[in-house]
């Protein structure tokens, strides 16, 4: 791709694939377009998998209302195990017995986190307090108070109960850590939980299958990415423009 083609403008879909960071897509979407301005709308952990909203050019801009939208996820929790991440990626804390479970009694507890309600941020996360990332407190061992965020769950449904593991499929608002989620739901059933696995299907009106995965984008060339890029006025409402 020629120096000349960096004029790209617009947003992105992409299938962000797992072991790497929302910043490490950014750096190889930067990289290939041959562009600095290049942002996200909405961070994807580095285990999770799917819809990431990549901004290009002046979309840039409207980074704080693509970051607002409802988002949907299917994900995979497993029960018996606690880890200090609360996902996969993390040291196992403490290890329970799994009881009997059924598909009617999932689906009740599920039932309970519905709604509008008030979640506190995991302490291995990227939100700030005094400035400093709390995941860096936590790697020291330091756990400090965290304000409890406002937080909807429209959509909660169990797609599949085979034990030690369980899928299921959310919808929530903006600022939802499906981690904490998924260790609030092991603690009402008694037996503990981590997210296994977690992949993003929707983020407001973009869809899965909308994206590119990131290997494929990479290999695009200029005429075939301008096809993919989404026009600003196409992806957010002429009020916020």
């Amino acid at each position: 791709m020629s120096q000349t083609t960096n004029d790209f403008e617009g947003v992105l879909l992409i299938d962000k694939p797992t072991g790497c960071t929302s910043h490490d897509v950014v750096d190889r979407v930067r990289r290939k377009l041959k562009m600095k301005k290049v942002g996200h709308a909405g961070t994807l952990d580095p285990n999770a998998t799917g819809l990431l909203i990549i901004l290009v050019g002046r979309a840039t801009k409207v980074s704080q209302y693509l970051m607002s939208l409802d988002k949907e996820y299917e994900g995979t929790m497993k029960l018996g195990e606690i880890t200090n991440t609360y996902d996969c990626e993390g040291d196992i804390m403490e290890t329970r017995d799994v009881p009997e479970l059924n598909e009617a009694g999932v689906k009740t507890v599920f039932e309970e986190f519905l709604g509008d309600q008030y979640q506190t941020p995991p302490m291995f996360s990227a939100k700030k307090i005094g400035g400093v990332p709390l995941y860096k407190l936590a790697r020291k061992g330091q756990e400090v108070e965290r304000e409890p965020r406002f937080i909807r769950i429209s959509h909660l449904e169990l797609l599949e109960l085979s034990s030690p593991l369980l899928r299921f499929d959310v919808a929530c608002s903006k600022g939802t850590y499906i981690r904490t989620l998924t260790h609030d739901i092991g603690e009402k059933l008694g037996c503990g939980a981590h997210l296994e696995s977690l992949r993003r299907t929707l983020s407001g009106s973009f869809k899965i299958d909308q994206c590119t995965p990131l290997d494929k984008f990479e290999d695009l060339t200029a005429v075939e990415i301008r096809r993919r890029l989404i026009p600003v006025y196409q992806a957010v409402p002429s009020h916020v423009l």
